[in-house]
């Protein structure tokens, strides 16, 4: 073993001019891209899951409490339950949910003053003790609602879309209609613009509206202890399913519990064909890899023939010639490897810090190419291409057992 070592150095350092040379950088070349593909594109799907995921749960947060409607299947008006101490004390204590907050919503028709152009707009109530934190990195312009305590707030915060189609700004006025179900007459209301948002998410930005939800109880003429529902943070995402399983069983029997994939499962479903497109591309990066170094391996092998000869001549075991070749492909794989980690994490990084890569917002909810690196996948693809590239390169190696020594040492 030493000495296949030993010759497999000697070939793979050798500064001779060959043909062989070239096909050597050629496949260092090839397996540094396929590691840097592979890289790059497993931190930006898992970028983009991330951020997608985070403003959608960012707005509505990850699971959500309400009356039971069997036929509400996305965001809507919803009817109200009342303030339950008894509810409201188990999940504060389930050690799954972060943080609980209150809502309530209602369908509106938003007007500038003195102008004829409408805009409908689902409007989110909200309380004093809402935590206006997770939305901070979508406000645009002015500043979230301010509560008051005797009535309800005199001011909305509206989508920078809803802003453009009605030609306001902060500070203008808005005019809201609220249609009655037992009046032909809508309710209306003046409402002062504290500031403007942005998620990104089309059908965020189209649809929503934040106001305080005493305006909601006032307008639905609930009482005091009555809300749309709450609105559970977890403290891990991923436990949205389980967490949501396990309160329903905890909840009074007209309430229910459902996770907001459940309320928006197109958009992840769409998050989920991108796990599918991070296959594909790492598959086709691991092929073109395996073939260069396969191809680069033979050459090596029909270069070194005459060796082979003389080596086989003096006595030394097939499978320790091969180990020799064996070795000095390993040598290029795991030159290509460290090249291809070097550029592909320096691509992520540079990512990072400059944006250079944008993206247009409307298609992808975001308007630069986002990065997240996870350490364990980017050892996993180093240790995965040595070991995958590495067993399938055992098998270009048979050929050195049908070399034949006398016809091989006379091969020029």
């Amino acid at each position: 073993m030493r000495v296949a070592g030993f010759i497999a150095q000697r070939i793979a350092f050798n500064k001779q001019k060959s043909f062989s040379r070239f096909i050597i950088r050629l496949a260092v070349a090839a397996t540094t891209v396929s590691v840097a593909v592979m890289i790059v594109t497993l931190a930006m799907v898992n970028g983009f899951q991330e951020v997608v995921s985070q403003k959608v749960f960012s707005f509505w947060g990850h699971v959500r409490v309400q009356h039971f409607e069997p036929s509400k299947v996305t965001i809507a008006e919803e009817l109200p339950i009342q303030r339950n101490d008894t509810v409201l004390r188990t999940l504060q204590n389930n050690p799954a949910i972060a943080t609980i907050q209150t809502f309530g919503t209602r369908y509106a028709m938003l007007k500038k003053k003195n102008s004829e152009n409408m805009e409908g707009a689902l409007l989110k109530g909200v309380e004093k003790e809402y935590n206006f934190n997770t939305l901070n990195g979508f406000l645009k312009e002015g500043r979230w609602i301010q509560f008051q305590d005797s009535s309800f707030s005199n001011e909305i915060n509206i989508s920078a879309y809803t802003a453009k189609q009605l030609d306001v700004k902060v500070g203008d006025t808005l005019i809201l209609f609220f249609i009655q179900a037992n009046s032909t007459t809508p309710r209306a209301r003046p409402l002062k613009i504290a500031g403007i948002f942005k998620t990104g998410i089309e059908e965020y930005d189209k649809s929503y509206a934040i106001g305080d939800l005493k305006l909601i109880q006032k307008l639905n003429d609930w009482q005091p202890d009555e809300i749309g529902g709450y609105e559970l943070f977890l403290k891990d995402y991923e436990q949205m399913d389980s967490v949501s399983y396990q309160i329903y069983e905890e909840l009074p029997a007209a309430w229910n519990s459902r996770t907001i994939r459940e309320i928006y499962p197109n958009i992840f479903d769409w998050l989920n064909i991108q796990n599918m497109n991070k296959g594909v591309v790492i598959t086709i990066m691991i092929v073109v890899a395996i073939i260069n170094l396969i191809t680069c391996l033979i050459i090596l092998v029909l270069e070194r023939t005459r060796m082979i000869g003389i080596l086989k001549a003096v006595g030394m075991p097939d499978w320790s010639i091969r180990t020799i070749f064996l070795y000095h492909a390993s040598m290029i794989t795991g030159l290509g490897i460290v090249l291809g980690l070097a550029v592909g994490l320096g691509v992520c990084f540079l990512q990072q810090s400059t944006g250079i890569i944008s993206l247009n917002e409307e298609a992808y909810y975001m308007a630069v190419a986002p990065i997240k690196i996870v350490w364990w996948q980017v050892l996993a693809v180093a240790a995965g291409t040595l070991v995958v590239c590495f067993a399938t390169l055992v098998v270009p190696t048979v050929v050195i057992r049908m070399i034949k020594p006398v016809k091989a040492i006379q091969f020029r």
